[in-house]
C-alpha cells in the first residue's frame, strides 16, 4: 500500500529514546504545490474582481484620468472647480496628492455614470417585439449605444453590476394574461367562476401581496430567484431522478474512440479546461445573438464543486471554492481520482491511465456499497434521515464528504449505448433512458452533474436542476464535446495523446461500513426509484427532413413554428388542447432564472381548429402569426387560496428548447457527422408529455419525448410521429418549397448503418 504512505506528510512512533518522527518529503512537496495552486487562484480571483468591479472602465483608465487632471493643472487651470483646494483644506496633503484623490473620485463617478447608463440601456426590450427581419432605427441606435457603453473585452461577470433588476409586473396585467390563457381550457361556467375569483383577488389580497413583492424588489437583486430555487426545487420531497434531473447526449453519429478509459481521459480533461477558464473568467459572456445583449452569468458560479444536501423539510445547496479530484463509480465501488499532481493538471493520457486502473481493479464492493447511490434516487426524506443516522460520523462521513466535495461525479458504465446495431432507433431510446436514470444506483443524483462513460466509448451527462438551468450545463457540454474531438484528439490506436508521469499515485478506494438497517433503507429507496424508472416511456426522434433553414424561408421564428406544431400534434393525439409550458429565460435581468411561456393561446387554438376543419385561409407569416408567440416574463408567485388553483394546474405538455449556444465550435459543413443530439427530461404530469428539442444547423431538429407507460392515453412513439407529421404539414402549408424526404431518409439509413 505505497499510496497509503504517500497520503500522509509525516509518521511518528514512540520509542524508549523518545519520539521518532519521519517526514515524507514527497507528501510535503505535494502540500506545498497544492497550496501554491490555491494561492494562484486567489490572486487571479482578486485581479478579476478588480477588473469586474470597475467595468465598463478598465483599471488602466484611472492612470489616464490622473495624468489628464495633472496636465490641466500645469496649464494653470483648475478642472476641479475648487474641489482640489477644498481637499487640501481638510486633509494635510500636497497639491499633487489632492489632485490624485480628486482624480480617483472623478474616475469612480465616471464608472458609476457609465454603469448606470448601461443599466438603463439594457432595460429597453423593445427589440423583442419587432417583426422578424426588420430592425427599427430606434433599436439600431440603442444597439450602437450598448456597444459604446459596454467597454472592451469584458470578463464573464463584467456585466453583472449593469444588468437591470427584474421588474414587478402589475397584478392587473398578470391576471388579465392568465385569464386569456385559461379561457380556451375552460367551459363558460368555469371561466365565469375563475373571472369572479380573479377580480376578488385583484381587488383584495393581490394588492397587498404586490406591495410585499415591491418591497422585496427594492433590496433584493432578484425578487423571484431565491423563492424559485427554494420552492420549485429544494422543497420538493419526491425523487430528483426523472422528476427534476435532466440529461445531455453525446454526438449522434460519431464515437471518437471505442476505448472507455481514453474517452474518459479527454472528457474529464476538457471539463477541467472549462473550469480553469471559468475560474479565470475567460469564458465570453453569453449574449442574445445579433444584438449582443448580455445575459446574466450568476448561475455559472456553481457548475463545479457543488452538491445538493438532503433535508427533512428542505434541501440545501453547498458550493466549495475548489476541489482537486472527482468521485468515480464503477461496478459498485467508489474511488477518489486526483486530477492534479505536482501542482499541475493531469494530462488526458494520465487521466486515461488512472481510469484504466479503476476499470482493472478486481476488488468487490463491500455490503451495501453497490447500491448506495439509490438513496439519492429515491424520496428525499428517507435519504435525509439515513444521512443523519448513518453518515454523520466515522468512515462513512469521510467517504460521503469525499463524494459531495468532489468537482463532479463520474460513472463508468459497463453497458454499451448509442445509435447502433440492428435497432438504432430503439437503442437511441435506451441510451436516453440510461442517461436519465441509469440503473437507479449508478448515478449520484445530488451532484451538480454526473459524467457517464460507457463501455463502447459513448458518453453523456446527468445534471441536477436546482443550482442552474439547462443552458448553463449545455454550454459546458458543447465545449467538452468539441474540445474532446477537435482539440485534444486521439492516437491512431484510439488512446489519448501524451505521456504518463511515473510518480503518479493510483486512485484511492473509498471505504464504507454500512449496517444492515441502512442497507434496508437503500433497498426501499431503490424500489421507489426503480418503479419510477420502469414507468418512463422515452423516444428520441432525429428529424432530418428539414430544419430551421426551410422554416426561416417562411419568415417565421423556428421556435414559434415548433411550438405551433406541438399544439397541432397534441390536438390530433388527444382531441383537445391542454395547458402548455415552455421554458423561457429571464437572464436579461440580474440573477434571472426561467419563466413560463403559455404557448397554448386562443390564437394557436383558432389556427389548429381551422387547419383541422379544412378551412382555407392565408397566413401572413411575417406579422400576424408571430402574435401567437407571447412571452410572459413574470407571474405573481403567491396568490389567495381560491385563486391558487392557477398554480395547481397540470402542465400536460411541458416543452423546452435547448439552443445551440457556441455555434462557432461546430462545423456542420466540413464535419456533418459531428452532430450533437441535445438532451431531455422526464414528463411533468403523469398523464402528459415532456418534449425537449434542439435545432441543429439548417437541416436537422432533434426531439426528446417522454411520458409514462402507466397512462394509457400517452405513447412517446406515437406522439413523436404526430409531431413530425405536424411539422411537415405546417411547412407544406406555409412554404412554396416542399421538403424532399427521400434525401433525408437516405442520409438516415446511411448514418444508421455506421458502427457507432
Amino acid at each position: 500500500m505505497a499510496e497509503a504512505h504517500q497520503a500522509v506528510a509525516f509518521q511518528f512512533t514512540i520509542t524508549p529514546e523518545g519520539i521518532d518522527l519521519q517526514l515524507s518529503h514527497q507528501a510535503l512537496r505535494q502540500v506545498y504545490l497544492s497550496g501554491l495552486r490555491s494561492w494562484k487562484k486567489r490572486v487571479t480571483r482578486l485581479k478579476n474582481n478588480v477588473i469586474t468591479g470597475v467595468y465598463p472602465a478598465s483599471p488602466s483608465s484611472w492612470l489616464f484620468v490622473v495624468i489628464a487632471i495633472l496636465a490641466t493643472m500645469y496649464t494653470r487651470s483648475d478642472p476641479s472647480m475648487g474641489l482640489i483646494a477644498k481637499i487640501q483644506e481638510h486633509l494635510p496633503c500636497r497639491t499633487v496628492v489632492s489632485a490624485v484623490l480628486f482624480s480617483t473620485l472623478l474616475w469612480f463617478s465616471l464608472i458609476f455614470t457609465m454603469r448606470l447608463c448601461l443599466k438603463q440601456l439594457l432595460s429597453y426590450h423593445g427589440w423583442m417585439f419587432e417583426q422578424h427581419g426588420k430592425v427599427s432605427n430606434t433599436t439600431k441606435i440603442w444597439a450602437a449605444m450598448v456597444r459604446i457603453f459596454s467597454g472592451r473585452q469584458p470578463l464573464l461577470y463584467s456585466y453583472q453590476g449593469s444588468l437591470p433588476n427584474l421588474p414587478v409586473p402589475a397584478v392587473k396585467d398578470t391576471v388579465k394574461r392568465y385569464l386569456e390563457s385559461a379561457r380556451l381550457l375552460m367551459s363558460d361556467a368555469e371561466y365565469e367562476r375563475m373571472t369572479t375569483l380573479a377580480k376578488e383577488f385583484e381587488s383584495s389580497l393581490g394588492n397587498r401581496l404586490q406591495w410585499y413583492l415591491k418591497l422585496k424588489a427594492m433590496w433584493a437583486s432578484n425578487y423571484v430567484s431565491d423563492w424559485w430555487e427554494e420552492y420549485v426545487y429544494l422543497r420538493g420531497r419526491g425523487p430528483l431522478m426523472v422528476n427534476s434531473n435532466y440529461y445531455g447526449m453525446d454526438f449522434l453519429y460519431v464515437t471518437p474512440t471505442p476505448i472507455q478509459a481514453a474517452r474518459a481521459g479527454n472528457t474529464l480533461h476538457a471539463c477541467l479546461l472549462y473550469r480553469r477558464k471559468l475560474n479565470r473568467e475567460e469564458i465570453k459572456p453569453s449574449r442574445v445573438p445579433v444584438l449582443n445583449v448580455p445575459l446574466c452569468a450568476a448561475q455559472c458560479e456553481r457548475i463545479f464543486n457543488t452538491t445538493r444536501i438532503p433535508g427533512e423539510e428542505t434541501d440545501s445547496l453547498i458550493h466549495w471554492q475548489d476541489s482537486e479530484y472527482v468521485a468515480v463509480f464503477h461496478r459498485g465501488r467508489y474511488f477518489r481520482l486526483w486530477l492534479y499532481h505536482a501542482g499541475r493538471m493531469l494530462s488526458p493520457r494520465e487521466i486515461e491511465h488512472q481510469i484504466q486502473h479503476i476499470l482493472d481493479d478486481p476488488s468487490p464492493p463491500v455490503p451495501g456499497e453497490a447500491k448506495l447511490a439509490a438513496l439519492t434516487a429515491g424520496d428525499r426524506i428517507p435519504w435525509a434521515q439515513a444521512r443523519k443516522e448513518f453518515f454523520s460520523s466515522g468512515v462513512n462521513k469521510r467517504s460521503l464528504d469525499c463524494i459531495e466535495k468532489a468537482a463532479f461525479f463520474v460513472a463508468l458504465d459497463d453497458d454499451e449505448q448509442g445509435m447502433m446495431g440492428d435497432d438504432p432507433a430503439g437503442n437511441l431510446d435506451r441510451y436516453a433512458k440510461s442517461l436519465l436514470h441509469g440503473k437507479c444506483y449508478d448515478r449520484w443524483f445530488d451532484k451538480s452533474f454526473t459524467v457517464v462513460l460507457y463501455k463502447n466509448g459513448k458518453n453523456g451527462l446527468n445534471a441536477e436542476h436546482s443550482w442552474a438551468d439547462a443552458p448553463i450545463m449545455a454550454h459546458v457540454w458543447e465545449y467538452v464535446m468539441t474540445t474532446d474531438c477537435f482539440q485534444l484528439g486521439y492516437t491512431e490506436e484510439g488512446h489519448c495523446k501524451g505521456d504518463v508521469a511515473s510518480s503518479l499515485p493510483p486512485p484511492t478506494r473509498l471505504t464504507w461500513d454500512i449496517p444492515a438497517e441502512c442497507q434496508e433503507r437503500i433497498e426501499r429507496s431503490l424500489a421507489v426509484a426503480q418503479t419510477l424508472a420502469d414507468d418512463v416511456d422515452f423516444h428520441v426522434l432525429p428529424i432530418q427532413d428539414f430544419g430551421k433553414g426551410a422554416i426561416k424561408k417562411c419568415k417565421i421564428s423556428p421556435d414559434a413554428f415548433i411550438q405551433i406544431a406541438l399544439q397541432l400534434a397534441y390536438y390530433r393525439n388527444r382531441g383537445s388542447f391542454t395547458l402548455t409550458y415552455e421554458a423561457s429565460m429571464t437572464r436579461l435581468f440580474r440573477e434571472g432564472r426561467t419563466e413560463t411561456v403559455r404557448s397554448c393561446t386562443s390564437e394557436s387554438c383558432t389556427f389548429v381548429r381551422a387547419l383541422e376543419g379544412g378551412e382555407k385561409f392565408f397566413l401572413h407569416c411575417n406579422s400576424e402569426f408571430m402574435t401567437i408567440y407571447v412571452i410572459l416574463l413574470c407571474n405573481i408567485i403567491f396568490v389567495c387560496v381560491c385563486f391558487l388553483q392557477v398554480l395547481s394546474e397540470t402542465w400536460r405538455l411541458s416543452t423546452s428548447q435547448t439552443p445551440l449556444q457556441q455555434v462557432e465550435l461546430f462545423d456542420f459543413v466540413n464535419h456533418p457527422d459531428y452532430t450533437t443530439c441535445g438532451g431531455g427530461f422526464g414528463p411533468v404530469a403523469d398523464d402528459g408529455y415532456g418534449v425537449s428539442y434542439i435545432i441543429i444547423g439548417e437541416n436537422m431538429i432533434n426531439l426528446h419525448i417522454s411520458c409514462k407507460h402507466s397512462c394509457p392515453q400517452t405513447d412517446s412513439h406515437k406522439f413523436g410521429a404526430d409531431i413530425k407529421k405536424a411539422l411537415m404539414d405546417l411547412l407544406e402549408l406555409m412554404s412554396p418549397e416542399k421538403p424532399d424526404p427521400s434525401r433525408a431518409e437516405q442520409n438516415h439509413l446511411k448514418n444508421s448503418k455506421k458502427d457507432l
